[in-house]
């Protein structure tokens, strides 16, 4: 650590009012969590508050994702006087700190499940199970759990529907480590260990291999995650592997499909594996908005890593897929719009798929088989 950088537990020993907190972040990493007591401002308009900063007279901490984005910047507001510090690590290194030195909020976290997120998470993960029957006695459930939100959260759902579920099934609480770095992966063991998740840890090499492809990386990753997750979980004696996507990751792969792929298609809540029979994939999330899952997290004071891939680790500008720019994020901005005029609109396009005419559709695909509406006509 050089003269310039301060850590997380060296900034914890101040008082927030002796310095100023500043998030360099863009704002798809910020919706991953902010420091107590931080204000954002964008890297490209620090030098404009330099003024300002040097007559408070309090130093100015940066802090980006890492710990690398910010280095430059504070050489920079310490040529022309102000005080300026990196926060070693970045964000990644202070959620380890912080998860550390809280004590245990299991209790407090279980108890918002039961009672002031029920409604708005635990019914709809109950509705998910029934309504697309993801759940059968004596089923084996891997739970992966990725290190993210959306996970933690189906892995504390899961534990809790089955204190009191009318019939017996087995949980097994999987974890791959596909190359993270050591602060993201000290992330998802401190934040197994604080929520009572017991994790099975097992490693791959994909991250590796990935960062050797130049077309298409974040595709490849999610399928050879998949293919993973299918094989550890067979051979765990598991029969079905549960994923943590949501109803906003449900609407965006309809749009996503519909405007960038041409084709009318949803992310379905369970399917059958081709390459694993006798596997299953299950959504129990289907149904969970992830503003919802948001306020969870926050209002329980968690923080949980983002998309950690080689390229995300020292990229500002990404979202939840790990896509620089992507088109998923494109997708959320336009849903975002199109609900100021009609705010009913990600309700309509989730409902979209279920209410498919088939008297009015020109051609579908069923078994991989194409029927045109002049086979009928």
């Amino acid at each position: 650590m050089n003269d310039y950088e301060i850590s997380p537990d060296q900034m914890s020993q101040k008082r927030l009012s002796s310095y100023i907190l500043v998030d360099i972040r863009n704002d798809s990493a910020r919706s991953y969590g902010m420091i107590p007591g931080a204000i954002h401002i964008d890297e490209n308009e620090l030098i404009s508050h330099a003024a300002e900063w040097k007559a408070s007279g309090l130093p100015v901490i940066l802090y980006c994702m890492s710990g690398q984005l910010t280095a430059w910047p504070v050489i920079r507001l310490r040529e022309i006087g102000v005080e300026a510090y990196s926060l070693a690590g970045g964000y990644s290194s202070w959620v380890v700190f912080d998860i550390k030195h809280c004590e245990s909020k299991k209790k407090q976290v279980e108890e918002s499940i039961r009672k002031t997120y029920h409604k708005r998470i635990f019914s709809k993960f109950a509705k998910a199970l029934n309504t697309y029957e993801l759940l059968s006695p004596g089923d084996h459930v891997a739970v992966c759990v990725s290190g993210g939100k959306d996970s933690f959260l189906m892995a504390k759902l899961f534990q809790e529907i089955k204190r009191h579920h009318k019939f017996e099934f087995d949980l097994t609480f999987i974890c791959m480590n596909p190359g993270y770095n050591e602060t993201n992966l000290a992330v998802i063991e401190e934040n197994a260990r604080l929520l009572d998740v017991p994790l099975t840890m097992f490693d791959s090499d994909i991250f590796d291999i990935v960062d050797t492809v130049p077309k298409n990386p974040c595709y490849l990753c999610a399928r050879m995650r998949r293919g993973h997750l299918y094989a550890k979980a067979r051979e765990l004696g598991c029969n079905k592997i549960a994923l943590g996507h949501h109803y906003d990751d449900v609407i965006e792969t309809i749009l996503m499909g519909m405007l960038y792929g041409a084709q009318m298609q949803t992310m379905m809540p369970k399917l059958h594996s081709t390459n694993f029979p006798g596997m299953e994939l299950i959504r129990p999330l289907y149904l969970i908005r992830e503003d919802d899952i948001k306020l969870w997290r926050d209002s329980n004071g968690l923080h949980f890593i983002q998309c950690a891939c080689h390229f995300t680790d020292t990229c500002s500008s990404i979202d939840p897929e790990g896509h620089t720019n992507s088109k998923r994020m494109e997708i959320k901005q336009l849903i975002r719009e199109l609900k100021r005029v009609n705010p009913n609109v990600e309700k309509n396009i989730f409902k979209s798929v279920e209410n498919v005419n088939l008297s009015t559709v020109i051609a579908y695909k069923k078994d991989g088989v194409k029927h045109f509406f002049t086979e009928d006509y």
